[in-house]
């Protein structure tokens, strides 16, 4: 019985040094624990600390953005706005021009049709004019040969005068008369005869009237002559002027098709832009929200965390009090630190233009005429006068009426040409004026544009990267959290194994203690020795054993609580990277369309410095025409009204002398 009772002593011995091993790894498990959770709790406030400035610098930026976002969607609305309503009135002017263009085409034609009928009349009396005169200038020169009997054909000049419209009815009378006078036969006349001569030279009256006929007609032709020049360069200057007014109105029509559809192009574009810019700024109101209630959600969880971190140091240093053995010691030194860790991430993002008078007497009239109209051709007309023959005179003067209206014609049409070429040069330098200065507007535009697309472009580069920076940045964090936390739930499910054997082996251990028999007392009297049944250290297991189990309900807590905050972080994460992929496809599409639209503008730009170089060489050679122009156009010294004056009194003047040569009164 001795030897049997030591041996279960020893036993018992044996199996209390075996239960006691875990709680020593317990409670270095909760002593470095300890020492970690401080370490981790400063570390902590550290990160919130670093998170903090995140958000608010971050939150600054965004709202920043989203406020210039907002003021540049008002600025493109209004030009959207008022690029749609200079559209519209250049629709109205553009319809104004159509119905100025089409009424004035329809004047040139109407014109043209009333210039046609003139100029086949002209030509129709202009020829009845013609004829009569060549048939009158043959009657004479017949009639005012020698006196001698002329054969019956030489009459047929004057019978042809009398099938011509524009002989007046008095004068056919006359050659009727003198027809009959000549037909009568003559009373010497015989049978056998030789041919019968027409008419005996009897009287100079028929020339007379001949004579006085041609010179009518011949003035009469001058003056339709003279209409005919006057209507068709009042035609000429109709057209003109109504083809300038066409020209002007088809430039400036084109002009404002072109501004309409710039102002257009404006408006897509500034659609688009707003399009752009809308998307942005929504991109960055959505990433604000969700980035503020983040932060609020995370200095939340600190504050929880930091209040919980607290508590659990302090539990530590309770448990460890508490514990004394080293049952579950190394997986508490190993495990607990992690214990209220919650899930935590840091996430960065970043959003962007024909009576004979003396000679002397017309010869004096010509020279009082030259004197008071300065004019040296009358001047020395007069003396010439003085001196030719009478019938040389009147040819002379008539040669010298010929020659100014064909001066007149001429410098009219000089005239003419000389307005058509200057209003010509000086609608051209108008319009390349304008032009010029037009496209050193729209070159000065284009440069602005590309340099603030380019800014643009380099904002939103910038932005990108320190996007993408974020994004690598927050997935390097999750993924050392995740690491970090599978390897948390991993070791508490461990130690709630060791705990749950260590609490077997305390538990089976009391339990056999409890069924231990009483020893029985002998004779003869022994010393005193126990006197009842050992049951081990049954009035302290209780304590321990409470300990354990709640360290192994907190192991399984722990392992409950990693795993959701697991599941939490995983879902932040994966919402950050989709917010932030959505804001960088926005911004990778912002870049391509400002890119674009910069590639449209600098070759915009490369073209109207091309149009410029040409167009200035267009007007450099519109001015230098101008020079040419000058000298027989504008720097005359006499204008040419005056001049049309003076030639018209010339001529007069010549026409009066030409009368007093043939006997007309001039007072």
């Amino acid at each position: 019985m001795k030897s049997g009772g030591a041996a279960l002593l020893a036993l018992l011995l044996v199996g209390t040094a075996l239960a006691v091993t875990p709680v020593q790894k317990v409670i270095h498990l909760l002593e470095n624990m300890q020492a970690k959770g401080k370490d981790e709790k400063h570390q902590e406030q550290v990160q919130f600390a670093a998170f903090k400035q995140f958000c608010d610098d971050t939150t600054t930026e965004k709202q920043r953005a989203v406020k210039h976002a907002e003021e540049a969607i008002e600025v493109l609305k209004a030009d959207i706005s008022k690029h749609a309503s200079d559209a519209t009135e250049l629709t109205k002017e553009i319809a104004g021009h159509d119905e100025d263009i089409a009424s004035w085409t329809g004047d040139q034609k109407a014109a043209t049709k009333v210039r046609e009928i003139e100029r086949a009349d002209y030509e129709a009396m202009h020829k009845d004019y013609s004829e009569s005169v060549d048939a009158l200038q043959r009657a004479i020169a017949v009639l005012k040969k020698q006196a001698y009997d002329r054969s019956q054909a030489s009459l047929a000049q004057l019978t042809r005068l009398k099938t011509l419209n524009l002989i007046p009815a008095e004068a056919k009378k006359a050659i009727d008369l003198f027809l009959m006078q000549d037909s009568e036969p003559s009373e010497s006349l015989e049978v056998s005869a030789p041919e019968a001569a027409g008419y005996e030279f009897q009287s100079h009256s028929v020339i007379e009237i001949l004579e006085k006929l041609l010179d009518k007609f011949i003035d009469e032709r001058s003056n339709l002559e003279k209409e005919e020049m006057n209507g068709k360069h009042a035609y000429d200057m109709l057209m003109q002027d109504v083809k300038a007014q066409i020209e002007q109105a088809t430039q400036e029509r084109g002009e404002k098709a072109e501004t309409k559809a710039k102002k257009l192009q404006a408006k897509a574009d500034e659609e688009g832009e707003l399009t752009d810019t809308t998307s942005t700024k929504e991109a960055d109101e959505k990433y604000l929200a969700d980035l503020t209630a983040t932060c609020q959600q995370k200095a939340s969880d600190f504050e929880s965390r930091q209040q919980l971190r607290a508590e659990e140091i302090e539990a530590i240093q309770k448990a460890i009090e508490i514990l004394s053995s080293d049952a579950v010691k190394v997986n508490a030194e190993k495990y607990m630190p992690a214990f209220a860790q919650k899930a935590g991430s840091s996430f960065a993002q970043l959003r962007s233009s024909a009576a004979n008078l003396p000679q002397q007497r017309v010869a004096e009239f010509l020279r009082v005429q030259g004197q008071h109209l300065n004019s040296r051709m009358l001047s020395t007309l007069a003396v010439r006068v003085a001196e030719d023959p009478f019938a040389k005179v009147k040819t002379m003067i008539k040669d010298l009426i010929m020659r100014l209206q064909e001066e007149a014609t001429e410098e009219a049409e000089h005239k003419g040409w000389c307005d058509t070429e200057l209003s010509t040069n000086e609608h051209t330098r108008k319009e390349k004026t304008e032009a010029v200065e037009t496209l050193h507007a729209e070159i000065d535009q284009l440069e602005s544009s590309i340099s603030k697309l380019t800014e643009d472009i380099t904002e939103l580069t910038k932005a990108l990267a320190e996007l993408d920076t974020a994004m690598a940045e927050a997935t390097k964090l999750r993924q050392e959290e995740k690491t970090k936390n599978e390897q948390t739930i991993a070791d508490a499910g461990e130690a709630q194994t060791a705990v749950a054997q260590a609490l077997t082996v305390l538990k089976e251990f009391y339990a056999k203690a409890g069924e231990a028999t009483a020893l029985v007392q002998q004779d003869p009297t022994a010393p005193e020795i126990f006197s009842s049944p050992y049951k081990g250290l049954a009035s302290e297991n209780g304590g321990v054993i409470g300990m354990l189990e709640v360290i192994e309900t907190d192991f399984a807590r722990l392992e409950a609580d990693t795993t959701a905050a697991e599941a939490t972080s995983e879902k932040e994460y994966d919402d950050f990277m989709s917010d932030s992929r959505v804001d960088k496809a926005a911004k990778n599409s912002d870049i391509g369309h400002k890119t674009t639209e910069k590639q449209d503008k600098e070759q915009d730009l490369t073209s109207k410095e091309a149009d410029l170089e040409g167009t200035q060489k267009e007007l450099d050679a519109a001015l230098a025409y101008y020079d040419k122009l000058k000298p027989s156009c504008v720097d005359a010294g006499v204008s040419y009204d005056d001049r049309v004056s003076r030639r018209k009194e010339e001529i007069e003047s010549l026409q009066e002398a030409l009368r007093i040569l043939n006997g007309e009164d001039i007072a």
